[in-house]
């Protein structure tokens, strides 16, 4: 793996540090604010922290494609499913269960979100990248098991699974967003669901937190929500859905880690076990290499790039790189190591 494969590979990593090292620091702030304030406070922190950025710098800034009236359908998608049904799903289930069973349960979000990228939105794993997701996976279910889950209540179980598809469905559909600008994306995403959540909280009797606690869960969603989210963006125009959340399901792991510091937990075998299985799993993943002929078909889109070897078009007039514009590709046939980014998602046939 080189170049982008390596970037996006990094970014999704990236994305799961920051994801990871959030939760158990918003486990701090859960006794001092209602759940879903909470969860509103930690999008709201996002959605504010890249309204600033987006303030402070140029307009010129960013050679990113921005968004468009056609993009409305997808941005509606992914606030509804993945910034409130899915939060509030997941509250639900953390209302009847252990909290080490709805851990437990929220790996289900990444055998999920492969499913759907290879069955639905023309993604493909080879047999190591399969072996090297299946190794990371497994690692985050040792972590999050091992204070010994059962499943007590099945509506809470229902909730969480029926979260962890709608965050599945969120992922793939932003996969979809990925050509555009993802900080404008995750702002968005930000803004519309962290308010609506607030406003929901408020509706539903929740309390206001005391600023203090306000201000802490900004601060917390602005880093592990969305510069994370950026980062993810980033990872799923590079690699695809499959790929990224098999990278993202290190996070559980994550967060274990740090919660020894952070929350004076002990370091136990199976957190060790994990980390081996997963270190296994990412090392899988970067080393695959998946390389046969295929075929481009026409097509016309617009996305920040550089001239290679998919991109060879005339500018009128004088231009640099990295750009963003809307541009055709001709139809074409070659053979080159590749990953379901975003120029190349077409279906395989068995051999």
């Amino acid at each position: 793996m080189a170049g982008p494969d390596l970037r996006g590979a990094l970014s999704a990593l990236a994305a799961a540090a920051l994801f990871g090292a959030g939760a158990p620091v918003a486990k701090l702030l859960v006794p001092s604010a209602g759940a879903v304030t909470l969860a509103g406070l930690l999008y709201l922190g996002a959605g504010l922290a890249l309204l600033a950025m987006r303030v402070a710098l140029p307009a010129d800034a960013s050679h990113e494609a921005p968004l468009t009236a056609r993009d409305a359908p997808l941005v509606f998608i992914i606030v509804v499913a993945g910034g409130m049904v899915a939060p509030w799903l997941l509250m639900v289930g953390l209302r009847r269960l252990p909290g080490t069973t709805a851990s437990l349960l929220l790996n289900l979000e990444a055998p999920l979100t492969i499913a759907l990228a290879t069955t639905l939105f023309a993604e493909h794993l080879g047999g190591r990248a399969v072996v090297g997701a299946a190794a990371i996976m497994t690692g985050a279910v040792v972590v999050t098991a091992r204070g010994g889950a059962t499943l007590a209540d099945w509506l809470g179980c229902a909730a969480i699974a029926a979260a962890c598809a709608a965050w599945a469905l969120d992922t793939n559909v932003s996969q979809r967003l990925s050509v555009r600008d993802p900080i404008a994306v995750v702002r968005m995403k930000g803004l519309a669901a962290g308010a609506a959540m607030l406003v929901i909280a408020r509706l539903g009797g929740e309390a206001a937190p005391a600023a203090t606690v306000a201000a802490a869960a900004l601060l917390v969603g602005a880093v592990a929500y969305g510069l994370s989210l950026v980062l993810t963006m980033r990872a799923l125009r590079l690699l695809g859905s499959a790929r990224q959340a098999a990278y993202f399901a290190t996070a559980p792991f994550i967060g274990a880690a740090l919660s020894i510091p952070i929350l004076g937990e002990r370091l136990d075998a199976a957190t060790a076990v994990a980390a081996t299985t997963m270190a296994l799993g990412v090392t899988l993943l970067l080393g695959e290499r998946h390389v046969h002929l295929h075929a481009h078909a026409a097509l016309e889109h617009e996305h920040v790039h550089v001239h290679d070897e998919h991109h060879r078009h005339e500018h009128a007039g004088p231009w640099s790189e990295p750009h963003s514009h809307v541009h055709q590709h001709a139809p074409l046939v070659h053979d080159h190591p590749h990953v379901s980014d975003l120029h190349h998602r077409h279906r395989h046939r068995p051999p």
